[in-house]
């Protein structure tokens, strides 16, 4: 009989130091658990890039959230994005997205959702993510995406990366048509 209340004792204490360590556990996880929070908000920002004194782009959004806190910083627009990119000569091209996030450290934005280019000589990009790196002024997916030019000439499939005026244009696999244009 007093063996098993022995063995009743040790039970009933290792359940109790069981049920002290899963709550001592949980305090742990909380304790190294990091605060992922924005450390600023802003709504209706509108951002003006420049390099050299010249406007390089503006980036227009109803809200982004500030993480520069972190390590490796970065910028969200939860309720997307709309890019103005400006060349040299002062051409345009205009960038929406549903979504978007900024890197400081490595200078690339990564576009998600709906992603639209448009240049102001006609060319179109559709794709779903696009990524742009704006140290090199270069566009680039693995995603499928869809190229039509003001000919109404289309270029599609996975993979493409470009230079931000259009003038460089690389396709993994593609496929499409050539409207030709006769001179008058």
């Amino acid at each position: 009989m007093k063996l098993y209340k022995g063995i009743a004792v040790v039970t009933v204490a290792f359940i109790a130091l069981l049920y002290s360590c899963e709550s001592n556990f949980k305090d742990v996880q909380r304790i190294n658990s990091v605060a992922f929070s924005p450390s600023g908000e802003t709504e209706n920002i509108n951002l003006k890039y420049t390099d050299s004194g010249k406007v390089k782009a503006v980036l227009v959004s109803p809200l982004m959230y500030d993480y520069s806190n972190l390590e490796y910083g970065f910028n969200e627009f939860p309720k997307g994005v709309h890019v103005t990119l400006f060349d040299d000569s002062g051409k345009k091209s205009y960038i929406e997205s549903d979504y978007a996030i900024t890197y400081e450290k490595t200078y690339i934005i990564d576009l998600q959702g709906n992603v639209k280019i448009t240049t102001d000589d006609g060319n179109r990009l559709e794709t779903e993510q696009l990524f742009y790196d704006r140290k090199n002024e270069w566009f680039y997916t693995e995603k499928k995406f869809k190229f039509t030019n003001k000919e109404g000439s289309l270029l599609e499939g996975p993979g493409v990366d470009f230079s931000k005026d259009f003038k460089v244009v690389n396709a993994q696999q593609n496929r499409g048509h050539i409207n030709n244009i006769s001179d008058k």
